[in-house]
């Protein structure tokens, strides 16, 4: 990002150049493949929606905490999304529908800038496509339900970028263990798919700041 161009056109070059899935070695195909799609949401941060240029400190990005019950991915923050549905024309269809269901977002005050390349997610037999969003006209946003969503929150990008909330999560499984990007925001842990697509993302912009790859926490 140079000293004059603002965040939202840095987002924008990225997604248009494409975003290199680096994990794409570490996550084999799924065996009943599901279409699916995620929302990864920016915005000004309050107060920041005047400062020009915005840079990657004065943003935020929509997060939500998976509830304990689910039967995949129990408890584990995401990006707002889920499956396709008959009646989605199109992932971007998808990514929004699911976004108002689970946060009750306005879709009106959302710019789509573009969607990514599908991601594979194994674990529950999804290909996912990311569609990235610009927060043109923020709007309120909570749980809507319990069952689905413990909480849904606004996250300071700030706070991903700091080399001390980051660390490679170790998940063992058997006598395997699976190494990835990892965030700490105030003890809730960011890690697996949403983490590499957040750490592809902020690579890829050049607004990732050097951190501890050696760092490592069980999860």
């Amino acid at each position: 990002m140079s000293a004059s161009e603002d965040a939202r056109q840095t987002l924008q070059r990225t997604v248009d150049a494409g975003i290199p899935w680096r994990f794409a070695r570490l996550l084999p195909p799924p065996r009943q493949p599901r279409e699916a799609a995620v929302l990864i949401l920016f915005g000004a941060v309050a107060g920041a929606g005047e400062a020009t240029p915005l840079g990657p400190d004065e943003l935020d990005v929509v997060l939500q905490l998976r509830a304990a019950t689910l039967g995949s991915h129990p408890g584990q923050v995401s990006f707002p999304g889920g499956g396709r549905e008959p009646g989605d024309a199109d992932a971007v269809a998808t990514a929004l529908r699911e976004a108002v269901e689970e946060t009750g977002l306005d879709p009106s005050g959302v710019e789509v800038l573009g969607s990514l390349a599908e991601r594979t997610l194994p674990a529950s037999d999804h290909v996912v496509t990311p569609v990235v969003g610009w927060w043109r006209v923020p709007s309120a946003v909570t749980a809507v339900d319990a069952a689905e969503t413990a909480a849904v929150a606004r996250v300071p990008l700030a706070q991903l970028l700091d080399p001390g909330n980051r660390f490679t999560s170790v998940f063992r499984r058997g006598d395997r263990a699976f190494r990835g990007p990892a965030f700490d925001v105030h003890g809730t842990i960011v890690w697996g798919f949403t983490a590499m697509l957040l750490d592809d993302i902020l690579e890829s912009t050049g607004w990732a700041r050097p951190w501890d790859r050696a760092r490592e926490r069980d999860i």
